[in-house]
């Protein structure tokens, strides 16, 4: 394997995922104003994005992903035969806040879309989603650290090892309540809705 990968170079995420949104836009014939309204993400902002001229963040990516009812995988995935992820060394994408790094490991496709997702979380930190599309499925497990996981308005407190499953077309957020980082191992299925 030769050249930078994704984590290293932030560009080439940004132009990957430019060029897989463009693609995926135009063979469902929309235009940038559809496109717009469909995810609440400008049609300036998305124009960067296509272009390869913006980063966006996890919360941007989700809003998109939601918008098209697509995982967000399918904006974020290399193509590739046999695929090894290793920790801070594929791709990553940063929330808004910077509390939370999403590392996209695998997808598979089929009558139900399947992703896993690793996720560092910083200390004394909170990364609050947005309700996802109708359908998502998290299971989460806590790899390093304690984290509490809001559903609506109920918190769960997890530790080492402990997973909890949800429906994530809800408001969500992760909280890590120490003063030192969480990781987090993420599953998502997409249900037919």
């Amino acid at each position: 394997m030769s050249g930078k990968n994704n984590w290293e170079d932030p560009e080439k995420l940004s132009k990957q995922v430019g060029a897989t949104l463009r693609s995926i836009r135009k063979e469902r014939n929309l235009s940038l104003s559809d496109l717009a309204e469909r995810t609440d993400v400008s049609n300036l902002t998305l124009g960067k994005i296509e272009r390869g001229e913006a980063n966006p963040s996890l919360t941007i990516i989700w809003k998109i992903a939601n918008g098209l009812a697509i995982p967000i995988s399918s904006l974020l995935a290399e193509k590739q035969d046999v695929v090894i992820s290793k920790k801070h060394e594929g791709q990553k994408v940063l929330s808004a806040n910077e509390s939370l790094v999403l590392e996209p490991m695998f997808n598979m496709k089929g009558y139900d879309s399947l992703e896993t997702h690793r996720a560092f979380l910083e200390p004394n930190s909170e990364y609050s989603a947005d309700a996802h599309q109708q359908g998502l499925i998290e299971y989460i497990t806590v790899m390093e650290g304690r984290v509490n996981v809001r559903v609506q308005n109920e918190i769960y407190e997890l530790e080492l090892y402990d997973s909890i499953k949800f429906q994530a077309d809800q408001d969500h957020a992760y909280i890590n309540p120490d003063s030192v980082g969480a990781v987090l191992h993420f599953v998502m299925i997409y249900t037919q809705a």
